[in-house]
């Protein structure tokens, strides 16, 4: 199936120097591209909400006991210390 990308000079010259450099086609470079990038980002888009926050949520046996009424402090301290 043909397609048509517009590429920026900048992109155009990687392509151009990584087919040459594996001796190979610009089709397979894009193809070979598509099929490492696209799965791993269909992943990160399905990722339910949880899935997101699950390193800094499913801690359990915190030894706090104020976390029913500081929940919002202490998320958006996760959350700044995650960035």
């Amino acid at each position: 199936m043909p397609i048509s990308v517009r590429l920026d000079k900048v992109t155009e010259a990687l392509l151009e120097e990584t087919a040459a450099d594996l001796g190979t086609s610009k089709a397979f470079v894009i193809k070979e591209s598509l099929h490492a990038y696209c799965p791993k980002a269909l992943a990160a888009k399905r990722k339910r909400p949880y899935e997101l926050i699950r390193d800094i949520a499913g801690r359990n046996g915190s030894g706090r006991n104020d976390l029913s009424f500081k929940c919002e402090e202490i998320l958006r301290e996760a959350f700044q210390r995650k960035k």
